[in-house]
């Protein structure tokens, strides 16, 4: 099966200034533009930010632009990477949190690996949602009223879930899946 193709699409992807899994931003990056798609780095700063292998520094990217001068509606849709400390942060981020919560309120496409749920729980949108997540947050998901399960992909309306980096081929299929339909 080939992947849709989603020329003409614009997608954020929104991470901290750092403590990002680099493999969960870089791999969904890839198949985006892979699938014809331009994907655009906010962070609640312009300049760099630093992407983690696991506990390990990896590469630095430069931000597009400060999530908090960013329309939602300039985005067909979002992808939240995670790595622990960068959701821990963009959470604590009102911009980060207001542009999340009118994007999934928008409708469009929200894709969110790893702890990456936890920005959506700030946010308020998991209410009688299905989603997975790396297995520490699921009492979280469960207090911000969603349902977690224990599943490699999980899509619920406009929102695509994922537990981990082992989990990114099966995640960035429907990601590109859920951007095209």
């Amino acid at each position: 099966m080939t992947a849709p193709d989603i020329t003409g699409t614009t997608v954020a992807f929104l991470v901290a200034t750092e403590g990002i899994e680099q493999v969960e931003l870089t791999e969904p990056w890839k198949a985006v533009e892979e699938a014809g798609g331009t994907p655009r780095l906010l962070s609640p700063e312009t300049g760099t930010v630093q992407a983690f292998r696991h506990l390990d520094k990896g590469d630095t990217f430069e931000v597009d632009e400060a999530v908090g001068q960013a329309d939602p509606a300039s985005y067909d849709a979002l992808v939240l990477p995670g790595g622990v400390a960068n959701p821990d942060a963009l959470r604590t981020d009102k911009g980060a949190v207001d542009f999340v919560r009118a994007f999934v309120e928008s409708g469009k496409p929200v894709a969110a690996i790893c702890h990456a749920p936890w920005t959506l729980i700030e946010a308020g949108v998991l209410e009688g949602r299905t989603l997975t997540s790396w297995p520490s947050l699921q009492t979280d998901v469960r207090n911000a009223g969603g349902t977690w399960v224990d599943e490699e992909v999980v899509v619920d309306g406009n929102l695509l879930t994922s537990r981990k980096p082992d989990d990114l081929p099966a995640f960035n299929a429907r990601l590109v899946e859920l951007i095209g339909s």
